[in-house]
């Protein structure tokens, strides 16, 4: 996430309440282009943001877990079809009880790196393309922010008293880049 073209809007709050009332703003707005930033995850903002539906990390630990199944699963059969053995009372070659154990560490190491991968897929992490507004310290310290990009000089002041209203500590307009 490079520079943004326009104003950008930078938003300071030292209560969650504002940021949900600043969040539920820019929500019924219709402006799609914010960026909310917390010292720690609070639901209250990914409700708002995900507006009631949950977080698409779930998919990446489902189709993980899947994927980690079917290949520990295959590779006790796979390595057991090619080094056969001997066994007695014609019992079948690919055993599934005796290969559960190994399918079932597979499923949840797989889902577990899976999640990760997710996680730091949704969260933009690491960002080292970050813009320079979500850079303030105190927003990993104690203070919400709620960046607004893409506006226009006239809706950036009109953004501005409405982020007033809803109890923001401090605001700064700042111009984007036209890259």
């Amino acid at each position: 996430m490079s520079a943004p073209s326009g104003m950008t809007v930078k938003a300071v709050f030292s209560h969650l309440d504002c940021l949900v009332d600043g969040i539920h703003a820019v929500k019924k707005s219709g402006h799609k282009d914010f960026l909310a930033i917390a010292p720690l995850p609070r639901h209250e903002i990914e409700e708002l943001i995900y507006e009631g539906r949950p977080s698409p990390v779930r998919w990446f630990t489902m189709f993980g877990a899947i994927f980690g199944g079917t290949y520990g699963f295959s590779l006790c059969s796979f390595t057991h079809l090619n080094w056969p053995m001997i066994i007695p009372a014609g019992k079948p070659l690919v055993s599934v009880p005796a290969f559960l154990v190994i399918t079932f560490e597979s499923t949840v190491l797989m889902g577990c790196l899976f999640t990760l991968l997710g996680l730091l897929l949704m969260c933009r992490l690491p960002a080292f393309d970050l813009q320079v507004e979500a850079t303030d310290r105190r927003f990993s310290d104690d203070a919400f922010g709620l960046l607004l990009n893409g506006l226009t000089a006239a809706q950036a002041q009109e953004w501005k008293a409405k982020l007033h209203t809803a109890g923001a500590t401090e605001i700064t307009i700042s111009e984007g880049t036209d890259a």
